[in-house]
Parts: structure tokens; sequence; C-alpha cells
């Protein structure tokens, strides 16, 4: 697998007492290492739109996941998008996505005229069910999104999938927004499998660009048409050449000088992403009412503490009233009113029900995470 040489020690800066200061669900982290290089770009009178440093960016990440290909993008909603255009899915075809997810994932392909099929996930991971996305396979499906949700992979082998794909000709997209850091059994990154891989660099993810998406492949024609289609559908910049129609989804040299510093820390956060990870669940063991999603520690870098709760408002407004931040999980989007499809999602609907996220900075401290158990502890015992 591979690594970034270590960073520096994580190390919280809190100037409040534990019980005055409000923790939130969640919050990006930006040091002295990104306003230096981003002074230092704008000494170089540079153009701001993307180039050298965005090159570099991109190598890094191809680097890490072992990719021969990244494609940076303004965002990670896009990123899909132009993974759906690139593998030639068409207004009116059909694209298998999860019911739980963020909503980005089936907007992706609707953008195009695409429509997203919803499928349900398995209870362990959250990945999508490979029985019932067999079942759902018509003479009008063109794709795949796999989704590894907050870093897991699905109970059922990757290769399942893949075979799936290959045995009904159509591509796999990898939905990695939350899972850079995070690999299959194998030691392939999660994204490197299938047809395309996609990142998505907002602010809660482990490394940020505030907005920002990138796509990995190891295909050389998929990287070509896909680095053509994200600038206006042209061959090279500067010219006003175009053989087909491309978009304006281009990335920019600042958010570069952020992300190089970012992926910088990222070995650094993996690892603390675990700590934290493994501490709420030491902490809360021995409450009923809790269960934390598991994760295979050696392979996946937790992205959310994310758990099923019982009486969630309820926790909620307690946590919130002792200073502690949360976050409800995503809703299953067959009942989002902007989807509003019946169905059978037992899975995703439990989630929308019971789901919660806990706060899963990576600043957190493990004092932080003891006194945030403490409280859930005290709610549940009264």
């Amino acid at each position: 697998m591979a690594r970034l040489s270590t960073s520096k020690q994580i190390k919280p800066n809190f100037k409040l007492k534990m019980s005055e200061e409000f923790i939130m669900q969640m919050r990006p982290f930006f040091g002295e290492e990104e306003k230096k290089a981003l002074a230092e770009y704008m000494e170089e009178d540079g153009f701001l739109t993307e180039f050298k440093r965005t090159e570099v960016f991109e190598e890094m990440i191809a680097d890490f996941t072992s990719s021969k290909h990244c494609i940076v993008v303004n965002n990670g909603t896009i990123s899909l998008t132009l993974a759906a255009i690139a593998l030639e899915i068409k207004p009116g075809d059909e694209v298998i996505v999860p019911n739980y997810t963020m909503i980005a994932t089936p907007n992706s392909v609707k953008m195009i005229g695409a429509k997203p099929i919803f499928v349900d996930v398995e209870e362990e991971s959250l990945c999508l069910d490979i029985n019932k996305v067999t079942e759902s396979i018509t003479s009008k499906t063109k794709a795949i999104i796999l989704v590894s949700s907050n870093g897991r992979y699905p109970k059922t082998r990757i290769k399942e999938f893949t075979q799936l794909a290959k045995k009904h000709k159509i591509s796999l997209i990898e939905d990695a927004a939350q899972s850079l850091g995070s690999f299959y059994p194998n030691g392939k990154h999660i994204g490197t499998v299938g047809d395309i891989g996609s990142f998505s660099f907002s602010a809660p993810k482990i490394i940020s660009t505030g907005q920002g998406g990138a796509l990995i492949t190891n295909n050389d024609k998929l990287a070509k048409r896909l680095r053509k289609l994200k600038d206006f559908g042209r061959t090279s910049g500067g010219n006003d050449i175009h053989d087909e129609i491309g978009f304006n989804f281009k990335f920019t040299e600042l958010q570069a000088c952020i992300g190089i510093e970012q992926m910088k820390k990222l070995n650094a956060r993996i690892i603390r992403k675990k700590e934290i990870w493994s501490k709420y669940s030491e902490q809360l063991d021995d409450i009923e009412e809790v269960k934390l999603f598991d994760h295979d520690l050696k392979c996946t870098s937790p992205w959310f503490i994310d758990s099923i709760v019982e009486k969630r408002e309820q926790l909620m407004a307690f946590l919130k009233r002792n200073n502690i931040g949360s976050r409800i999980m995503y809703p299953p989007i067959n009942k989002q009113k902007a989807y509003n499809i019946e169905g059978p999602f037992s899975v995703s609907s439990m989630i929308g029900k019971k789901g919660l996220w806990f706060p899963s900075s990576i600043q957190l401290s493990d004092e932080q995470i003891i006194h945030i158990c403490k409280i859930i502890r005290k709610f549940y015992k009264k």
C-alpha cells in the first residue's frame, strides 16, 4: 500500500474549558503550512487557474493510491458526473446507486438526464447489497456506482462487483468520496478497482481544499477523455478548437496549494482517525442503546463516527445542551422530496430513523472523546 511520509503530530489547541467549549460534529483542519503555501503562491503573481501545483497535487494522489492517472475537478459531485459522461452514459440510461448515500451520488447522473435506480445496502457495511443490485439490472442499466460508505468495503468481495459488471457489460464507478486512506483487503486502494474512482475534498473530508474532487483510473484512454471533457472538450488549454462538447470543471492553483499541504498530513490523519474510532468503541462498548459500525482498521480509515442509537432526537438535544454537536446520518434518498420513490429499503430506512454521527473531527483529543462518551452514558442512565 502506498504511503506518504509521516507528518507532524496532530496537537489540538483548545482554549476553553471542556464544559464551556462547543464540540462541533466536524470541522476542517488547516494550519500554518497552508497559509504559508498560499502566501508564497500569491507572491509569484500566478494566474490562479490550474497549472503546475495542480499537477503536483494530482501526482500525489495518484502516487498514494497507486493509480496511473489522477484528474482533479472543482467538486466531488462533478467528478461523478464527469466519470459518467466519459463512460458514455446518456439521457435515459439507468445507473444503479445506493439508497443510503449523500444525495450527490444520484444527482450526479440525474444532471445529465440518466435515471438513478435506488438499491438498498448491506446492514453491516452500508455499501450496496450485491444481491439487490443483481435483481435491479435491466437492459437499460449502463453503470453501477458503488459507494464505499465511511471508508468501508462491501461484505461481498469487490471482485464480485467487477465480475457482475463485466458479465452485463456495464461500467463500475467507485464513489470513494469518504475513502481516501482506505483499502480493500487485497491491498488495493478503494477507488482503484472499478473503471473510474472518485474522491471529494469538501470541508468534512480527511483532507480538504474547501471544495474539490478527483478521479483516478488506470485506463489511458479514459484519462485522456476525462482531461478533455473537463476543459471544454479541447485537447489543451490556450486554444479554441473543440471537436466534442466539454465543460469547465477545472481546479485552481489556490486549491492545489492547500491540497498539497493537506496530503503531506494524510498519513498522520489516517492514524489519528483510527485512534479516534478505537477510543469511541472502547468508551461506548457497555452502552446497549448505542451501536457503532464495525471497521476493519487494518484497511479502513473511518471518516465519521457512525452509529445506530435509540431515542436519537432526545440524545441529540441532550448532547447539544451539553455543548456537543451531532448530525443525523443520510436519510433514505427514496423518501427525499426531490425523488419521492416507493420501494422496500429496510436498511436505509432504519438508518434514517436511528443513524447518528458523533463528533469526528481530526482535532478531537482523547479527553474530549471520553467527555462526549460520559455525556452519552449519562443520557441513557437517565
